[in-house]
Formats: structure tokens, sequence, C-alpha cells
């Protein structure tokens, strides 16, 4: 199947003013109900990592979760849950990182990684790159190594691509969106 970016973005549905005013939030609800687009979605990330030298997939909560599972399945990787503070019922690693909307925590069982693993992190989008940036933190407490950043979407006017890379993270999307967009 040849990966078609435009009817992926087409299946990208903009809401406008979500989760406050001002803000356009990209939902990846319709591209998952679509078993064309999905596997079109799979298969490109799948493609481009089936030789790639990586340990473990990292998967963002919650919209991580869905194509990063997918990934480490196909590629018969484990996975390494990045949660939200207070979902993991183990010892963990905290991390703290700033959003669009304000401050957060990311979480990951301490016990997930070990030094000389390598992580190819997963989430929906790159936005402000948070998110991304707490988990590779949290990677590297654990004196593993981040691979790569992957996401569906960047939005690269909110710069998080950028972060990422300016922290020699490698990052990777499958399409991109202007903050104008609709």
């Amino acid at each position: 199947m040849i990966f078609d970016e435009f009817s992926i973005k087409t299946l990208i549905r903009p809401v406008p003013d979500f989760p406050k005013p001002g803000v356009v939030f990209r939902d990846i609800t319709p591209l998952f109900q679509s078993p064309r687009a999905l596997r079109m979605v799979a298969d490109s990330f799948i493609q481009r990592y089936v030789e790639a030298e990586f340990s473990h997939i990292g998967a963002m909560d919650a919209r991580g979760f869905l194509i990063g599972s997918i990934i480490a399945y196909e590629l018969n990787k484990p996975l390494v849950l990045f949660r939200k503070q207070g979902k993991l019922p183990a010892d963990v690693l905290s991390e703290g990182y700033q959003t669009e909307y304000g401050e957060a925590f990311l979480e990951v069982h301490s016990d997930s990684l070990c030094e000389g693993d390598s992580v190819l992190i997963f989430d929906d989008l790159i936005a402000t790159g948070g998110t991304l940036i707490a988990a590779a933190n949290l990677v590297r407490r654990m004196r593993a190594s981040v691979f790569e950043a992957a996401a569906i979407i960047d939005l690269p006017e909110l710069g998080g691509s950028q972060k990422l890379q300016d922290a020699g993270i490698p990052t990777f999307t499958l399409t991109a969106f202007a903050l104008d967009d609709r």
C-alpha cells in the first residue's frame, strides 16, 4: 500500500477552541475509524523501522498507546508505557514538563529499561515537544538511549520538533499542519 499523506490529512479532524479558546485540536479518531488509513499509517511506520536497530517501543499516554502498541506488536518489540501521573502501580520515575496548557508529569516504571537499551518513542503528535522530551529524559535516567521520536502529526509552528532535534533526539512524522490549517 502506498502512503498517501493527503488522504491521511483529510481524516485528521480539526476541532477549533478545544480544549481552550484559540487552540485547534487535531483529532485522530476518524483516522483510527478507517481500517485503510490505520493500515496505511501502521505500514508506513513498520516499513521505516523494520530493520532499524533499537530494542524497545515507548508509547505516550494516551493516544500514543494506539499507534505504539501496533508497531510494538508488528516489530516484536517490548512496549514501555509512559503514563500521566498517578496511573502506574509500581515504583516509578517521574518527570515534569510544560504543555501548551500548563504543567504536567509523566511517569514510567523504574524497571522498564536497562543500560544499553534503545527506545523508539511514539506519540500521536508533536506540538511543544514537552511530553516527548520528558519521556526522553526518563529514558536517559534509566541509562538507556532514545533512537528516535515518531508521531503521526507535527505542528512545527509550536516548535516541539525543533526542541527535540536541539536536544539530540531525531524526529519523524508522517504529516504536518500549519496552525491556520483548517
